[in-house]
């Protein structure tokens, strides 16, 4: 590898394309958890209901049910934790055998960069992918907490404790479901960072592409009209 091999595989369309790719991933993420006071997004909403649910489930008898949504949480982010370790060890075999992926890029572009840069935009998708582990990782971890700290919440609702500790369960419920979307967001753009291996322009495009679906997911979406119908009762 030499640096002529570099500035040779990589331009300023490159550079900008990849610079469009980190601010829309970290906008979008910045945007969605501090939306408008008159538009919140649907996770700011979703937030609202999880808090909710710490205070319904103080007076809930049996708790078994709660048990139950904690379970399938924590099952989601484990499946999306073990798929994102799976997507890392495949980026490591797809380095190690560039030559074929090579063979692969010369049927979708008319120039195909030197392996050596096909690696280094490999290496691109596998930081998304690493990204994305940890968050899952963590959200698993953190709901984890929350139902210890459900368990700790007293039978009794009249019990002092009943409702600070339902309200911590809420917080670290909110917080976990925060990296989980996190992890989500990073799994959406590590596969658009995949369109750099066909070029700067595809990746441009697969980056807006990708904004544009997020961004309508959590601020025009129909479940958020939904959730918007009774927001006023979750003060």
């Amino acid at each position: 590898m030499t640096w002529e091999t570099l500035r040779a595989g990589f331009t300023l369309w490159d550079a900008g394309a990849l610079a469009l790719l980190v601010l829309a991933w970290a906008g979008a993420t910045w945007f969605i958890e501090h939306p408008p006071r008159g538009r919140p997004s649907t996770s700011v909403l979703m937030a609202g209901y999880r808090r909710a649910w710490m205070e319904v489930f103080v007076t809930r008898d049996p708790r078994i049910f709660d048990s139950q949504i904690v379970g399938s949480l924590r099952q989601g982010t484990a499946f999306f934790a073990s798929a994102s370790m799976i997507a890392i060890g495949g980026g490591f075999a797809l380095i190690g055998n560039a030559d074929r992926l090579r063979g692969v890029a010369q049927d979708l572009a008319p120039s195909v960069d030197p392996v050596v840069v096909l690696e280094i935009k490999l290496m691109l998708m596998m930081f998304f992918a690493a990204n994305a582990f940890l968050k899952f990782v963590w959200s698993h971890r953190l709901f984890g907490y929350a139902s210890i700290l459900m368990a700790a919440v007293p039978n009794e609702a009249d019990h002092p404790a009943a409702y600070p500790r339902a309200r911590k369960a809420g917080e670290i419920n909110v917080t976990g479901a925060r990296s989980y979307n996190r992890g989500l967001r990073s799994v959406y753009f590590g596969i658009a960072s995949a369109a750099w291996l066909i070029g700067a322009v595809a990746l441009i495009l697969a980056t807006l592409v990708t904004l544009a679906v997020i961004l309508r997911r959590e601020f025009t979406s129909a479940s958020r009209e939904v959730l918007l119908e009774d927001s006023d009762n979750l003060e």
